[in-house]
């Protein structure tokens, strides 16, 4: 269901690339994105998930979101847009996020 949501929201093609679980690893019975497996600066990647488990390698990339439940009235990705525009403007987006977001202290890895 991700990728028309990205499609809506990627009007402009800026999202470069797209990974789901087939890119994770399993990791103590979780499905986990490990950003440095993929060849990319990590300072310039995030993570969009619902599942703390799933960014316990990078917390500090992530940007945690509720759970969708089919709610047409739930915005909260679009929300992100004008936060993920500035993210475009900083050397490393992890420093910011570790400021923004307090991932890496509720996160059990």
């Amino acid at each position: 269901y991700a990728d028309p949501v990205l499609d809506l929201l990627d009007k402009h093609k800026a999202m470069h690339h797209r990974l789901f679980r087939e890119s994770c690893n399993l990791y103590n019975g979780n499905y986990v994105k490990d950003l440095s497996r993929l060849g990319r600066d990590v300072s310039q990647s995030i993570i969009i998930d619902n599942s703390p488990a799933s960014y316990a390698f990078h917390p500090n990339n992530a940007i945690g979101i509720s759970t969708w439940l089919n709610d047409p009235m739930d915005t909260e990705l679009r929300d992100l847009i004008p936060f993920l525009i500035d993210l475009t403007k900083v050397d490393d987006i992890s420093a910011v996020l570790s400021l923004t977001h307090n991932h890496a202290a509720s996160t059990a890895t």
